[in-house]
């Protein structure tokens, strides 16, 4: 099993406050952002790394409580081995956004997704 990139999913109390601190002190860039106004979601990028920032409010129920994203290699493989152990999994189920996407939690309790551009 391969992951191509994983990216952490980061639950902020304000998001514009988060923004100007990930964009203004770390150099990430503004890839992408939802919400209306734009005060809840977005996706940052420096170099290779990436980032999710979701605000508190509504981030629950919008994005499931995701904590990391994970890019497989190949959904369709990884979803038979984590059938073959036992593990629930939720979809795949593919998204307004376009990514094929399942989700499963830890031991911990963790959500994680796993997804895939769907093209």
């Amino acid at each position: 099993m391969t992951y191509t990139n994983a990216t952490p999913v980061l639950r902020v109390s304000d998001y514009q406050r988060a923004k100007a601190f990930y964009v203004d002190v770390l150099g990430f860039e503004v890839m992408q952002e939802a919400g209306e106004p734009i005060i809840g979601f977005g996706i940052f990028r420096a170099g290779a790394a990436q980032i999710f920032l979701i605000a508190w409010e509504g981030a629950e129920a919008a994005y499931d409580g995701w904590r990391v994203y994970l890019y497989p290699q190949d959904l369709d493989a990884q979803l038979a081995h984590i059938a073959s152990t036992g593990t629930a999994v939720t979809g795949p189920t593919v998204t307004e956004y376009g990514m094929r996407e399942v989700q499963l939690t830890d031991p911990d309790g963790n959500v994680i997704c796993l997804g895939e551009d769907a093209a």
